[in-house]
């Protein structure tokens, strides 16, 4: 069966920092790029970063360059985000994904194809408020 699941979501103050975490499971975790997506109320979901299956593809979205780190632990069959300077408009449901049909995408194709992806997480809330 495959699986993803997020932890590490949590209520922080603007400027501080959270570490999320992406457990796989099911599934030849070294093939696929994986990625996190973030949604918050009222708004559609948008790609926060993605990384390759060997760590040499990432993508960023804009708003998180600079604060928010992507990593992956092929051993773990765990991606991680650091997510530092967090601000109030990062607050959203965060979740982790991969496109069980294309293996070996890059990091910008991964999240370019938000709407296509088959396998998701449930979801971890984070909360960025003082």
């Amino acid at each position: 069966q495959v699986q993803l699941v997020e932890s590490g979501g949590g209520l922080v103050q603007p400027g501080g920092s959270l570490r999320l975490s992406c457990a796989a499971s099911g599934f030849t975790f070294d093939d696929y790029t994986i990625g996190w997506f973030r949604q918050a109320p009222g708004k559609e979901r948008e790609g926060v970063s993605c990384i390759s299956s060997d760590s040499g593809s990432t993508y960023y979205a804009d708003s998180v360059k600079g604060r928010f780190t992507i990593s992956r632990d092929n051993a773990k069959n765990t991606v991680y985000l650091q997510m530092n300077s967090l601000k109030p408009e990062d607050t959203a449901v965060y979740y982790c994904a991969t496109d069980w049909v294309h293996p070996f995408l890059d990091g910008d194709s991964l999240c370019a194809r938000r709407r296509y992806l088959e396998v998701w997480g449930q979801g971890t809330l984070v909360t960025v408020s003082s």
